[in-house]
Formats: structure tokens, sequence, C-alpha cells
């Protein structure tokens, strides 16, 4: 039986006494793929901030049975002064836990796990390029090494496909399956149609959290859940139809 990693109680959280999520539960187990879905203004990011420590709950109760730092990373939007001279390679460095860089791993082995790390999402050749000169996909990549880099036991990813192609979006989820062999994952995304085929389950988030313990969700379920979302069809190529709706 796979063993609990975090667990939300009653969750409600928010801003300026403004309620975004009210009375959230939710499990997270080891090996987990979870799609975090619904409209904006919804409260997915906010789920996300209460998990990494980021915002504390107004109510509630958050139980952590692995360490802080061995949840990764990816937020939504990344933003770099393309003139400040940092590469690749630095960049990746940078996502190495305290612990690592100060005495478990020494100089020659760190450069090792990044050069690992960098050839298994793909980047190895652009490791010396400067951050500036990187493509939205390249980008991504390479942030996608700095939250795996220090080995974490959960990733979270907040709608990683932001500004990247389509043939990298694919890429991306493709990695993302191979990682999920050894960590869990939680995954924002608005785009159902494209995650259903990678993510174990669904956790519809409006306000309230509704979850669904399978990939495949059908359109009267989205509406019990109150969740106005694409609805999804299956088959060898994913696609959806977008149903006028209300935020």
């Amino acid at each position: 039986m796979s063993k609990l990693q975090l667990e939300l109680e009653n969750i409600s959280a928010g801003y300026q006494n403004k309620i975004v999520l009210e009375d959230v539960s939710l499990s997270v187990y080891e090996q987990d793929f979870i799609g975090i879905i619904g409209p904006n203004g919804g409260g997915k990011t906010t789920l996300l901030r209460v998990i990494l420590g980021l915002i504390k709950p107004i109510h509630g109760n958050i139980r952590y049975f692995i360490s802080r730092q061995e949840i990764g990373y990816l937020p939504q939007v990344n933003q770099f002064d393309e003139q400040f001279p940092i590469t690749v390679h630095e960049v990746v460095h940078s996502g190495l836990s305290k612990g690592i860089r100060t005495g478990l791993l020494k100089h020659k082995s760190c450069n090792e796990k990044i050069e690992e790390i960098l050839d298994s999402v793909g980047i190895h050749s652009l490791r010396n390029r400067s951050i500036g000169e990187l493509s939205g996909g390249e980008l991504q990549r390479t942030m996608l090494a700095r939250a795996i880099i220090s080995s974490p036991r959960l990733l979270v990813l907040d709608e990683p496909n932001t500004y990247v192609d389509n043939k990298f979006e694919i890429e991306l989820y493709t990695i993302l399956k191979r990682l999920n062999k050894t960590l869990s994952i939680l995954l924002v995304s608005h785009d159902v149609g494209t995650i259903t085929p990678y993510i174990k389950s669904i956790a519809c988030v409006n306000q309230k959290l509704h979850y669904h313990p399978s990939n495949e969700i059908s359109t009267e379920q989205l509406k019990i859940y109150n969740c106005p979302i694409e609805i999804i069809s299956h088959g060898q190529i994913p696609h959806r139809i977008i149903k006028d709706h209300q935020q």
C-alpha cells in the first residue's frame, strides 16, 4: 500500500479576509499523479501555495509525512533578467538543497548529478547557454531540471505548459510520466484533454475541492462538482469541446 505524503483536512484559505478555498480536504500518496483543474480564480494556485507552506490556512490542518525540502516546485511564470549573466547549469545548480550543497555531495558529484538531470530533460547541450537566450520550452525544461535536482518525493507544477509550443508540451508530459515512477506529482492545468492520458486522478477546485479517483470524468460529474471547465472526449487523439459557462 502506498505511503501517505501529505494530508489536507478541512482547509480554508484566502487573502485579506477573502476566502478562496473553503473546507478543502485532500490526501497525496506516493506515486500519485493528480491533475488539478478548475476555472480561473477557483483557488488552484492558492491550494498549491498552502501545500508549499507559502501561505497559512485560515482554518484546518495540513500534515506532512515527508520533509518540505522533499517537495519540488515549478511555478506558473518564471521571469529572469535576460541580461543577468547566469547559465542553464548555474540555474539548475541553484536548485540543490542547502544540505546537499554543503556536504552530502562533493563538488564533482554535484556536477555529475546536474549533468545527469540536464540529459534527462533533453537540454544537456544547452548547459552553458545564457538563460536569456532560451526559448519558452527550453526555459521550462531548465526550471523542471531545477525542481527535480534535489530528488524530491513530491513534484508540484502550476500550469507548466504556459508559453510553450505543442511539441514541447507533449514531451513535457512524457517526462512527467517517467518521473512519476519514482515520485508523486500534483499538476495544475486548464487543458484537461491533453493531461488525461498521463494523470491518474483529478481534483476539481472551484473554492471547494472534489476528488475524482480516475483520469476519466464525465460532463455530468463536472456539473455536480461545480467545475465549469472543458468537456473531455477520449480517443486516439485527445480532444475537447468548450461549453459556455459563467465564471
